[in-house]
């Protein structure tokens, strides 16, 4: 039961604002230019349909191929993160390949408070109002006799990134010369979930906009309790968990602590006795 209790936990905290593992139509991101990164409908390591993306111009020199995602709601959110599930082709596996050859990628996001129109020119791809959020590279790149086997080494990485102000972002992933599919691509935040401590009720609150925040979330007394030691709060850490638990709150003469986090029924005094 507490394992259970833990994992809905965990799902709380962190909140899904985008999932392409969940989509059942075409995902329509755009690509420039188009012979770059196509949209495919595949298979994820548990044989179950997935749309991706896949690339793979290895002998073609000077790639600089974009992708860039539908609009993302934050929410709310001040800073937010970014997993991404990929396979790699090793490049020392691919006959005669150029020097050109890479086996990472680059991502970037860019806000802005409403959707753009991305039918933009070249401009818009080149020069940017990206900012770039790292350079990603694999654990584990698959080699001809991998594909042949059918052996899928997904790389799972997540990065974040903010402060966030704007409604929403887009994020852009770079190709400069891999052999790639991106497989799935999950956007989520984090937040610590409602809770009772010390007598008294917190509320969901969301966590700030550096990994290292503290969120102070202000307590209110549960019902049949009062403040013993004031001002009643906690801090949301980065990480979506609660600690630093400052004040209190206890049962009202006439009720008793049930369970730790209730003030159960009226009773009476042994004084009035």
């Amino acid at each position: 039961y507490i394992y259970i209790y833990i994992l809905l936990l965990l799902k709380k905290w962190r909140v899904t604002v985008m999932d392409t593992r969940t989509a059942t139509a075409e995902l329509g991101w755009i690509a420039y230019p188009a012979s770059g990164w196509e949209e495919v409908s595949g298979y994820d390591e548990n044989l179950n349909t997935i749309r991706t993306y896949q690339v793979c111009n290895v002998f073609e020199p000077s790639q600089n191929n974009w992708l860039l995602t539908t609009y993302i709601d934050r929410r709310g959110a001040q800073r937010v993160y970014v997993e991404m599930r990929f396979t790699v082709r090793d490049c020392s596996s691919i006959p005669s390949v150029p020097g050109s050859c890479k086996e990472t990628f680059n991502l970037y996001y860019y806000e802005t408070d409403s959707v753009i129109a991305t039918t933009k020119g070249t401009a818009f791809w080149m020069e940017a109002p990206y900012l770039k959020v790292d350079t990603i590279a694999a654990d584990e790149s698959f080699s001809q006799v991998d594909f042949g086997g059918r052996l899928m080494k997904v790389n799972t990485e997540v990065r974040s990134f903010g402060p966030l102000s704007h409604n929403g972002f887009y994020l852009a992933f770079q190709d400069y010369g891999a052999c790639m599919s991106l497989l799935s691509v999950r956007v989520f935040h984090k937040k610590c979930p409602s809770v009772v401590q010390n007598f008294a009720n917190f509320p969901e609150t969301m966590t700030g906009a550096e990994s290292t925040s503290l969120v102070i979330a202000r307590g209110t007394c549960i019902a049949n309790s009062e403040e013993v030691d004031f001002p009643i709060k906690l801090y949301c850490n980065g990480d979506g968990e609660w600690m630093v638990p400052i004040g209190s709150c206890t049962c009202k003469a006439g009720f008793e602590p049930d369970n730790g986090n209730v003030c159960r029924g009226e009773f009476s005094s042994p004084h009035l006795q």
